[in-house]
């Protein structure tokens, strides 16, 4: 070999190895930092408390009206006129619709005339009973005479009571011309037009009125939900609220809060079979008429006091395929994932029903830019605003 290609290997060995060393130095930065950096990522947390905390259940439902009229027909006979304005408010009683009311108005003259007829036979026998009466006591009249004559006066009073009824019946009748509203509420539209042929006997429906303010939200909960509810109660975990206090918000089919604060006012005793559900419901004020019957809602139900809860802002909380993560800094300052149950939204902030320990440090901004395993550098983040209601 010569002299020359020895010295040009000599010089070159040296120099591989220290580019090799500092490729593998800049291996292992880029490995412990995203990009290469040589500082560790910095991250906002905040420590998990417990405190006591709200516990609300969201259940879907739906609005119902708190009473419901079908206005009906009662007579038989044709529609002459509708007397309302569809789609208002109307007050107990308010005239809806119009019937022919002719061949009702002959049978009450009819009834009238019948009534007079009775009367003046009631008058008369009344008469021959009370000259009849001295008489017998003579014996100018005979007894069997006398009482033939009391009998036919009671015969006569029957057939005046009798004539009477139907006098109110035909009077009956006759109202019932004038279809009125059973109850207060906003009335719905018209089932038939003018000229149509309605039935009594066949109750055709005319309309419908909904009493809309106040107005109910039926929500459906599992029996399972309920039994646990029993048992945090039961444990002391969970102090309840009282029955005849516990407050709903209803949240609209758009996402908005429905202004006005409900409380429950009844919950079904028997779980649905088929679904293994049952039934509570709460009532709301509704002046503007916001909530309609048949719309779909979901209602935030305040159960109880969570003594021991845990809270997190919403931005912390992971969702991915409808399971629900954090990203917690443990005490060696290194990134770890766990998976945690969600409660209900409050103010800003999920509550926490399984996952999350009192002292842990929960990523709430920065949880993006790390993966588990990596250390960061961990600042406490800012405390938030109080929650307003």
């Amino acid at each position: 070999m010569p002299r020359s290609t020895a010295r040009v290997r000599r010089l070159v060995a040296p120099t591989t190895a220290w580019v090799l060393a500092l490729a593998c130095v800049a291996c292992s930065r880029t490995e412990q930092t995203p990009g290469g950096a040589g500082q560790p990522v910095t991250v906002l947390v905040t420590t998990v408390t417990a405190s006591p905390t709200p516990n609300i259940v969201e259940l879907p439902g739906r609005i119902e009206a708190v009473r419901t009229a079908e206005v009906r027909a009662r007579v038989d006979g044709i529609v002459e006129r509708r007397l309302y304005q569809e789609g208002t408010d109307v007050a107990a009683g308010a005239p809806l619709f119009q019937i022919d009311a002719r061949d009702y108005r002959a049978q009450l003259q009819q009834a009238q005339a019948t009534l007079q007829r009775t009367e003046a036979v009631q008058v008369n026998a009344a008469a021959v009973v009370a000259r009849f009466k001295p008489l017998v006591q003579r014996q100018a009249v005979s007894a069997q005479e006398y009482e033939e004559a009391v009998a036919s006066l009671q015969q006569a009073q029957a057939n005046v009571s009798d004539a009477h009824a139907q006098v109110d019946l035909a009077q009956l009748r006759l109202d019932r011309c004038i279809v009125t509203a059973p109850i207060a509420g906003r009335v719905g539209r018209a089932q038939v037009t003018e000229g149509a042929l309605v039935s009594g006997s066949a109750a055709t429906l005319l309309t419908q009125v909904n009493q809309l303010s106040p107005i109910s939200a039926v929500f459906t909960q599992s029996n399972t939900s309920l039994l646990d509810f029993q048992q945090l109660v039961a444990s002391g975990a969970l102090k309840a609220a009282d029955r005849k206090h516990v407050e709903v918000q209803l949240i609209l089919a758009n996402g908005q809060e429905y202004g006005e604060r409900g409380f429950l006012d009844f919950t079904d005793l028997v779980v649905e079979p088929s679904t293994g559900t049952q039934t509570v419901r709460a009532q709301f004020a509704n002046p503007a008429r916001t909530l309609l019957p048949g719309q779909f809602v979901r209602g935030r139900i305040v159960t109880g006091t969570l003594k021991s809860g845990i809270r997190v802002p919403e931005r912390a909380i992971q969702i991915d395929n409808g399971a629900a993560s954090v990203a917690i800094v443990a005490d060696d300052g290194s990134v770890v994932r766990r998976n945690v149950e969600l409660g209900a939204q409050d103010g800003g902030e999920w509550i926490i029903l399984d996952g999350l320990k009192t002292g842990e440090r929960v990523i709430v901004d920065g949880w993006h830019k790390v993966q588990p395993g990596m250390r960061v550098n961990a600042q406490p983040a800012p405390a938030s605003p109080p929650p307003t209601h």
